[in-house]
């Protein structure tokens, strides 16, 4: 049989104690959750940031533990996004932490089966070698008329959306200077 100290406990007893008539405060909350610790309040550091999925270029706030991404959250000073995020926003912790993320060059040759890994160097080397070829080889001047193209359909950019709107428009940038004509980019599809 339970005792008098039960019935004291019971949620709508509490609210009318506490004085939290609408049940939103201490009456509803137990002893565990009194209990929990947010891991924003164990953080060494705060880092302003901006998120990196569109181009609306919300704030973050960016709790760092040794030197480890805790959790982001959005930024109240913000003047673009007054501390709201959308939910891609609020997961970019992931992008950091996910146990799937690459980290290392990976190649895969032509009709080989197994990837290998590359230093940066070496794969930058390589992508910037085939896209001056590609260029060259693929260069179109003039149209069968002899009206002026300067382009090149041999080369194409699809942008993704975890690029930030300042690399974006940078890759936009190189890819027209370099005559290409095929660019888009994930986040206006």
């Amino acid at each position: 049989m339970a005792g008098p100290k039960f019935f004291l406990q019971w949620p709508v007893l509490r609210q009318f104690r506490s004085g939290d008539l609408l049940g939103r405060g201490p009456a509803v909350t137990s002893a565990h959750t009194r209990a929990i610790e947010p891991r924003t309040s164990t953080a060494d550091r705060v880092v302003q940031s901006v998120c990196p999925y569109c181009a609306v270029g919300c704030g973050q706030r960016v709790y760092v533990k040794d030197e480890k991404v805790v959790q982001i959250e959005g930024d109240p000073d913000s003047p673009i996004s007054r501390g709201r995020l959308c939910p891609k926003g609020s997961a970019s912790e992931q992008l950091v932490n996910s146990p799937g993320r690459q980290t290392e060059v990976l190649y895969r040759a032509p009709r080989a089966t197994q990837w290998q890994k590359l230093d940066l160097d070496t794969a930058i080397d390589m992508v910037a070698d085939r896209f001056i070829k590609s260029r060259r080889y693929t260069w179109q001047e003039r149209d069968e008329q002899g009206r002026p193209l300067r382009r090149t359909m041999g080369i194409a950019s699809l942008g993704g959306a975890t690029l930030d709107n300042e690399e974006n428009y940078l890759i936009k940038k190189l890819f027209t200077a370099a005559g290409a004509v095929q660019i888009e980019n994930q986040a206006r599809i």
